[in-house]
């Protein structure tokens, strides 16, 4: 199913006849309002450890409840990916983020309340303050610091994941 059938109404002036305009976009026919069906940010974050252990979590929640992750998540208005992605580590983890540096990004869809969301998925290499301070919290169930020679891909329930992993991997 596409993205656009689930949006029925016009979200400025509420007319029904809101009709596909092209295949990323839906038009008004009573008010001529055209939206356009863009991915949304999200982040995750690479962190290694001084032991060049990296952090994972594993999710508390659905999609892919129970598998591996990284730390991260969607971009909040008005905030950047960089600062998106420092404060879901920090709500995540209780790790406070010193630096952030964009490595690459992967586009993704994401099952939330039963409909595909498209994402645009954006990894960055991050630095944390004090990595002893590691707890889970929010959205992990746990934490912890897994090497980078024991990390096995399949064990990450989300794609895009699985993909930035390998590109990871792939760079050292």
């Amino acid at each position: 199913m596409h993205p656009l059938e689930k949006f029925c109404y016009c979200p400025k002036c509420g007319s029904k006849h809101f009709e596909i305009h092209d295949e990323k976009s839906k038009q008004c026919e009573n008010c001529g309002f055209v939206y356009y069906m863009n991915p949304s940010a999200a982040t995750a974050a690479f962190i290694l450890n001084g032991k060049g252990e990296l952090l994972v979590e594993r999710r508390k929640r659905e999609p892919a409840k129970g598998t591996l992750d990284l730390p991260g998540g969607f971009a909040d208005f008005d905030e950047t990916a960089e600062e998106g992605v420092a404060r879901e580590v920090l709500e995540e983890t209780g790790l406070e983020v010193t630096d952030v540096r964009y490595l690459f990004s992967v586009p993704n869809t994401y099952l939330y309340s039963g409909m595909n969301i498209h994402t645009l998925d954006l990894f960055f290499c991050c630095k944390v303050k004090d990595d002893s301070q590691l707890r889970a919290a929010d959205d992990a169930a746990d934490c912890f610091w897994v090497p980078l020679g024991e990390i096995h891909t399949e064990q990450f329930g989300l794609r895009s994941i699985r993909q930035a992993l390998y590109r990871f991997m792939e760079q050292d």
